[in-house]
């Protein structure tokens, strides 16, 4: 019994002068210090010792563990202080930059487009992006028969669910719940089956704005674009109205911005014709009126529309509507 202890003592002398990590002084306290460990089962063997080599025994035993004990506590404040050491702040260091999260651009384009028309008197309306077929065409004066289904070229859930193709489903909500007047936009994400292109995307964002009451003119939707487009681009801005169809307005116009990127001299962006489409329209349909009960007698209204993606394509200089997607930050760290 005296020469294991002997060994046990040799043994730990030897391997406690290799520990150089948690890990390895882990490991060296469960062989040695653990409730299954070598001393442990040293101390159980006392069982079996004859009774007058017990007294020797103990004494053995107890030296055996005091000097563990204190080995294991000296090796473990060295690797403590180790470490403590290797993890100091070198303060003669140059400090780590921090970088700054920021709007993406679109979102910068939505927030002025927004405080814009709240200056004018337009409040902010939400909807959802899925829709029935009611809303966001039905209520619009678009039938399912109606040709006009084809311009949209819609993502279908279900034969009466789609992805919404514009954000005037919004409106059509808005009036169902409230009374004229009203003067409202709604901005967010729309959906269409477009082929990308430099104008072009299947997901893409736009404002749709709405004003009914008593007496309301086509002149005074003239006046509300011409006003937003010299807020937005200065007042040097043009706006260019022409002669259109949808079902949801009559009459109709889409209008068109001066582009930016030739100075109407025409370019790739524009087409060659000098000029930017932004989007449509026109005074309310009496049969929209009709289907969230206003008397067409009584109200009239106009709405129009614009591509929150174009408008940043204008105010930013920007040439291709896909780079807003691209998630390159060579390009998103600009604004």
């Amino acid at each position: 019994m005296l020469k294991q202890i002997e060994e046990i003592k040799n043994s730990f002398r030897k391997e406690i002068e290799k520990i150089d990590s948690k890990e390895a002084l882990e490991a060296f306290r469960v062989k040695f210090l653990g409730r299954k460990g070598l001393v442990a089962n040293a101390f159980a063997l006392m069982a079996t010792a004859a009774r007058e080599e017990k007294p020797q025994l103990g004494k053995a035993l107890n030296e055996l563990k005091k000097e563990l004990d204190a080995a294991y506590k000296r090796v473990s404040d060295k690797i403590v202080a180790d470490l403590k050491k290797s993890e100091q702040i070198d303060l003669s260091l140059p400090g780590r930059r921090s970088f700054v999260g920021r709007k993406h651009p679109l979102i910068q384009t939505a927030d002025e487009i927004k405080d814009i028309f709240r200056s004018l008197g337009f409040t902010i309306e939400d909807g959802p992006e899925v829709e029935t077929d009611f809303y966001n065409f039905e209520a619009l004066n678009i039938p399912k028969s109606h040709p006009a289904r084809d311009m949209q070229d819609t993502l279908y859930i279900t034969e009466d669910i789609v992805l919404r193709t514009h954000t005037s489903p919004v409106q059509i909500r808005v009036m169902e719940s409230s009374k004229p007047p009203i003067r409202m936009i709604a901005p967010g994400r729309v959906y269409r089956r477009d082929t990308p292109d430099a104008t072009h995307s299947p997901f893409f964002h736009q404002v749709e704005g709405l004003v009914v009451g008593e007496d309301v003119t086509f002149a005074d939707l003239k006046g509300v674009i011409e006003a937003f487009a010299k807020r937005m681009f200065g007042s040097e801005a043009k706006v260019r109205f022409r002669p259109s169809f949808f079902p949801f307005t009559e009459p109709s116009a889409e209008y068109d911005f001066n582009c930016v990127f030739c100075g109407g001299k025409g370019c790739r962006v524009c087409k060659n014709t000098g000029w930017l489409e932004i989007s449509g329209a026109g005074m309310v349909h009496p049969n929209v009126f009709e289907a969230v009960g206003y008397d067409a007698e009584k109200y009239t209204g106009y709405a129009f529309g614009m591509g929150i993606d174009r408008i940043a394509m204008l105010k930013y200089d920007i040439s291709d509507i896909r780079m807003f997607f691209e998630n390159d930050l060579r390009f998103l760290n600009q604004f």
